[in-house]
């Protein structure tokens, strides 16, 4: 048998055993529509029912009319214009969204503020600047709906290394205007910096579920410093990115459990999100309807959901 074939019949499976957990939690079907979408496999809407204002709180957008960064090598993945966004839109159900820029625009967020004047008042953007970034191009931003920045210590950002200095510098330069940080770091790096995340004048958002190592799992000391700082109360947790550090695959058995775990931590601090087109991902795709499905194993409860997909990124993001 083709790995196709064992990817789809295994998609298949999973979208069965998910579909037990909803029947039970909601007892309905809905969603999108049959809908296929460049950098998403299937073409099938989610069994879960998106409710109304349903916000995907991380995706990107590339498109050819704008330049790479020069310190950038790596392109980009094609079909991830604002128009094949749309798309996803109409499969999954959501209707808002949050745009993240990418590394490989760097500080040149041109390309962000072109997607959310298209996409309009139903979508919110997170930049990426340097720290002598001019007051003028923050307003600039901020009037195209932007509204947090992104500090990426994973993949380079711009020329360099990104420092637990250029954080707390960043950090000072945005909260005046009530902006939020949001921060990419491996699980180690969170361990590392827990000290400065948690001085930041900000709210803080973790990226992709802490990226918390596996099989160490809840056992890995990111996820207990991560607990901490949801704990006090100005962090955020996007349960994002569920395959970027499973060991096993869909249905991410082992990455479930850190984001259940969050999920019933801090109901009230957890942000969902496809992070399409999914750039980390050189083969096969994820499926969007299946990561969205994956809610209904996270937080069963339809009310938690809806906070999850709706109340929270209305609080945040201001929508």
């Amino acid at each position: 048998m083709s790995e196709h074939a064992t990817t789809s019949q295994h998609a298949i499976t999973r979208r069965g055993v998910l579909a037990g957990m909803l029947v039970a939690s909601t007892g309905a079907w809905a969603g999108g529509v049959d809908q296929a979408v460049p950098n998403s496999t299937g073409s099938a809407p989610p069994r879960l029912n998106a409710p109304a204002d349903g916000c995907d709180c991380h995706h990107h957008i590339y498109d050819g009319r704008f330049p790479v960064s020069p310190h950038w090598h790596q392109g980009f993945p094609p079909g991830a214009t604002v128009a094949d966004y749309r798309n996803l839109q109409r499969r999954l159900g959501t209707t808002r969204s949050v745009v993240v820029q990418p590394s490989t625009y760097g500080v040149d967020n041109r390309c962000l503020a072109d997607a959310l004047g298209q996409l309009g008042s139903a979508s919110r953007g997170v930049a990426v600047v340097d720290t002598d970034v001019e007051e003028a191009e923050l307003r600039a931003l901020a009037d195209a709906g932007v509204c947090a920045i992104r500090v990426n210590f994973v993949s380079p950002q711009t020329w360099g290394t990104t420092t637990p200095e250029m954080l707390a510098a960043l950090a000072r330069r945005v909260s005046p205007l009530g902006w939020h940080v949001q921060i990419l770091m491996t699980g180690d790096q969170i361990v590392t910096h827990e000290k400065v995340i948690r001085s930041l004048p900000t709210k803080v958002v973790i990226d992709h579920l802490g990226r918390i190592p596996q099989p160490d799992g809840l056992k890995h000391p990111a996820f207990a410093a991560v607990r901490r700082m949801l704990d006090q109360g100005r962090t955020w947790v996007k349960v994002t990115e569920p395959y970027e550090d499973s060991k096993l695959g869909p249905p991410y058995a082992d990455s479930s459990e850190v984001a259940r775990a969050y999920v019933q931590a801090a109901p009230e601090r957890i942000l969902w999100g496809t992070d399409w087109p999914h750039p980390t991902q050189r083969g096969t795709k994820p499926d969007d309807a299946l990561l969205l499905d994956l809610l209904a194993d996270w937080a069963p409860d339809e009310k938690t959901r809806r906070r999850i997909l709706v109340e929270n990124p209305a609080e945040l993001f201001g929508f």
